[in-house]
């Protein structure tokens, strides 16, 4: 097995999933007008945060992990880090997808139950994800992300009563906090 390889892989279906999720947002049935155009941008810059906080320390420790380990242990890693941790991160942003589109179609609007529970779930299930994906390759703990996760969950009541795109703004600033306070971490 190439180490680099397999993880370098999983790290494109990361990235696919992203240029999805834009391909999602410029390919939506609404409206073009500066509402719209504010939650795309939203976002777009959240969408940045979501690679931020996989490419910028979580895949190459994995991916160094992995190289490192032999035999048992690298094919846990593979069938853990990668065949298991993966799919929920996928799915966080999958989720999310789906509720930026409604978003996109509805800005002014509440979101209903389901593109609510989508937009702020994806995300938490994506941060969520990252702190199993972490607690598996370097058995560490991170609140930061536990508590983003939390964070966002806390947003969908606000999706269901306000304005659909408050509730992108409030996640993307969960986001933008996120990666500013690991980053100067």
């Amino acid at each position: 097995m190439h180490a680099e390889h397999f993880a370098e892989r999983f790290g494109l279906v990361i990235i696919i999933a992203l240029g999805e999720l834009i391909v999602a947002i410029g390919a939506g049935q609404f409206e073009l007008g500066v509402p719209e155009v504010a939650a795309g941008t939203i976002a777009i810059v959240t969408i940045g945060m979501l690679w931020w906080a996989y490419f910028d320390v979580y895949a190459p420790v994995a991916a160094r992990r992995f190289h490192d380990a032999v035999g048992v242990e690298q094919l846990r890693i593979a069938r853990d880090s990668y065949a298991l941790l993966h799919l929920p991160m996928i799915a966080g942003i999958a989720l999310f997808a789906l509720g930026v589109k409604k978003v996109l179609e509805h800005t002014g609007d509440p979101l209903k139950t389901m593109p609510a529970v989508a937009l702020c779930g994806g995300l938490a299930l994506y941060a969520l994800s990252h702190v199993a994906f972490r607690r598996r390759n370097t058995g560490t703990f991170t609140a930061a992300r536990t508590l983003a996760g939390l964070a966002c969950l806390a947003v969908i009541p606000l999706a269901l009563n306000a304005a659909a795109i408050a509730a992108l703004a409030a996640l993307a600033l969960i986001w933008v906090t996120l990666i500013a306070f690991e980053s100067i971490r």
